[in-house]
C-alpha cells in the first residue's frame, strides 16, 4: 500500500477503505509517513469529505492510536460531556456535581482554553491547591469515593489526533465536519464512559457560527458515538452571548457556585438543566427527560449538588474555604459605561472573550500565564434596558495598562439599540440517534 495512492483515492472523490485509513494513522503517528503527504490527504478530505462509515474508521484508528482509560473499577454506568468551546462556558463546574448526586459517576478529563474559549481545568485550577494533573488510578478512586471528579488529559490519550489538529492548524484543514468530529470523539471514546453528552455550541462565541453547520457537526459525532457502541446524544446550545455574567476562570467559578447553589443566572441555570437531564437521562437514572431534570432541579435547590461540589474539590486538594467565602478580587476593577440610552440589542460573545483575553484571563499561546482573578462581570445582558452613563460591565485585572485596549474590544461588542430584541431561546435543537429535533 502506497500513500500517494491513498491520497488520489479521495482526491478523485474515492471512499478510502478500512485498510487505507488505518495504514495512514498508523504511519503518521509513527513519523513514517511525512507532513507533506499527511497534509496534502487532509486537503483533499476537506474538499471531498468522509462518509459515516470512514469517518468512525478515522475515529477508530486515532482512538487506539494510544492509551485508552480503564473505567470498569468505577460501579455503574459513567457518564461524560463534552463542550464545544464558548465564552462563559462554566457548565461542566455545574452539572458534574448535580449529575454526581444523584448518584451518576461523572469520570471526566478536560481542557485548557486557547484564545477567546476559556478552559475547565483553567477555571479549576483558579482555586488554590486544587490538582488537575491526576495519575489513572488516583482518578479511578476519586471517582469511586465521591462520584466525581474532573482532571486534565492524562496518559497518551489519540497522540494520532495530537499531531494531526497541529498540522490541520497551519494548513488550513481545519474546518471540515468529519476531521473536526473524528478529533472530538477519538479522545471522548479514549477517555472511557459509557455515555457521553455532547454541547454543541453555535453562534458568534463557538468555533461553528451557524445552526445548520452545528447541527451537522452533532449529527457526525452521534453517528460515531453509535458506530462505537456508546450512548451518545447532543444538544444544540445558544453561543450568540456569554453564557451567564461572568467571564474569567475565578469569576466563573464563583458564578458555577451561585449555580449550585439556585442563584446562577437565568440563561446558565436554564443550559445546565438541559445538560444535566440528559446526562442522567443516558445513564437510565429515571425514564424521562421530564423526570430527570425534575432530578436534577432537585440536587440543585437542595443543596445536594453544591455540597457534592465541594466534596470533588477537597479530594481533588483544593481548598473550599473560597467556594464559600469566595476567591480575592483582582487588584484593578474598572466600569465600562454605555455612551447611549436605550436595550442592549446584541453582544458578540467572541468578541466578550477576546476582551477578557486583554485583560489576562486566558492564553494566546499554550505556554502563555493566566491571571486567574481577571475577567468581566456582564452588569447588562441581552433585551435589558440601560441608561446613558450605566454599567454595563466590571473589568477585573491585576494590570491598569490593560483596560484601554480590553474596554474598545468590549465597547464594540455590546450593541444598544431602541428596542429590546426578540428573547433568544438557550436550547436549540436536541441531536440523537433517532434524527434532529428543533425546539
Amino acid at each position: 500500500m502506497r500513500m500517494y495512492d491513498i491520497i488520489n483515492h479521495k482526491k478523485n472523490g474515492g471512499v478510502l477503505s478500512d485498510e487505507e485509513i488505518r495504514y495512514f494513522i498508523d504511519g503518521f503517528t509513527r513519523s513514517e509517513i511525512p507532513d507533506y503527504q499527511a497534509s496534502a490527504l487532509l486537503m483533499a478530505i476537506c474538499l471531498k469529505g468522509m462518509n459515516e462509515a470512514e469517518t468512525a474508521t478515522l475515529t477508530d484508528a486515532m482512538l487506539h492510536s494510544g492509551d485508552v482509560a480503564d473505567l470498569s473499577s468505577i460501579p455503574g454506568i459513567k457518564v461524560d460531556k463534552h463542550s464545544t468551546g464558548g465564552v462563559g462556558d462554566k457548565t461542566s463546574m455545574v452539572i458534574g456535581p448535580i449529575v454526581a448526586s444523584c448518584g451518576v459517576s461523572v469520570a471526566k478529563m478536560s481542557g485548557r482554553g486557547l484564545g477567546h474559549s476559556g478552559g475547565t481545568i483553567d477555571k479549576l485550577e483558579s482555586i488554590p491547591g486544587l490538582q488537575t494533573a491526576i495519575d489513572p488510578e488516583r482518578f479511578r478512586a476519586i471517582v469511586r469515593s465521591t462520584g466525581i471528579a474532573i482532571i486534565g488529559q492524562s496518559g497518551d490519550i489519540a497522540p494520532a489526533d495530537k499531531k494531526l489538529y497541529a498540522l490541520r492548524d497551519v494548513t488550513a484543514t481545519v474546518d471540515a465536519i468529519p476531521l473536526i468530529a473524528s478529533s472530538i470523539m477519538s479522545k471522548k471514546l479514549a477517555s472511557g464512559s459509557d455515555a457521553i453528552l455532547l454541547d454543541v455550541k453555535t453562534g458568534s462565541g463557538a468555533f461553528l457560527k451557524t445552526l445548520d453547520e452545528s447541527i451537522a457537526l452533532a449529527k457526525a459525532m452521534v453517528s460515531i458515538g453509535t458506530h462505537s457502541g456508546r450512548r451518545v446524544m447532543a444538544l444544540i446550545t445558544d453561543m450568540d452571548a456569554p453564557l451567564g455574567r461572568a467571564i474569567g476562570n475565578a469569576l466563573e467559578v464563583e458564578e458555577a457556585v451561585d449555580t449550585l447553589r439556585g442563584r446562577g443566572p437565568e440563561d446558565l441555570t436554564s443550559v445546565c438543566m438541559d445538560l444535566a437531564s440528559y446526562m442522567l437521562m443516558l445513564a437510565g437514572a429515571a425514564d424521562d427527560a421530564a423526570n430527570c431534570r425534575a432530578m436534577a432541579e432537585s440536587a440543585a435547590a437542595g443543596g445536594k449538588a453544591f455540597d457534592k461540589f465541594c466534596e470533588m474539590v477537597a479530594a481533588q486538594g483544593g481548598d473550599i474555604s473560597v467556594l464559600h467565602d469566595g476567591f480575592p478580587k483582582a487588584p484593578v476593577l474598572s466600569p465600562l459605561t454605555a455612551a447611549a440610552s436605550g436595550y442592549v440589542t446584541h453582544m458578540d460573545a467572541e468578541a466578550c472573550g477576546m476582551a477578557s483575553l486583554e485583560l489576562g484571563a486566558g492564553r494566546r499561546r499554550k505556554e502563555d500565564d493566566i491571571d486567574y482573578s481577571a475577567g468581566i462581570i456582564l452588569l447588562k445582558k441581552v433585551g435589558e434596558a440601560v441608561a446613558a452613563g450605566d454599567a454595563l460591565a466590571m473589568l477585573h485585572t491585576s494590570d491598569a495598562g490593560l483596560l484601554p485596549e480590553a474596554e474598545a474590544v468590549l465597547s464594540a461588542a455590546i450593541v444598544i439599540g431602541d428596542a429590546p430584541p426578540p428573547a433568544a431561546k438557550t436550547l436549540l435543537a436536541i441531536v440523537s440517534e433517532d434524527g434532529v429535533a428543533m425546539m
